[in-house]
């Protein structure tokens, strides 16, 4: 079964780009391409406190995954 994204309510469509920042903010930081605060700067950059949240739990779950 495949799935059009594209199809994705806005703010589904934001959430997917919000897990994928997540995830290759934190991949920079476990190789050492980015310092840590990298995670914070990305997390103040977000204004919208919904969307926060969901970065900062994207972070944490990534975060766990690669053992950083």
């Amino acid at each position: 079964m495949s799935h059009n994204l594209a199809l994705l309510p806005p703010d589904e469509k934001q959430k997917i780009e919000l897990d994928k920042q997540a995830s290759y903010a934190v991949w920079q930081v476990k190789n050492a391409l980015a310092d840590k605060s990298i995670l914070a700067e990305q997390t103040r950059a977000i204004h919208d406190e919904n969307e926060r949240s969901h970065f900062v739990d994207c972070i944490d779950k990534y975060s766990k995954m690669m053992g950083l």
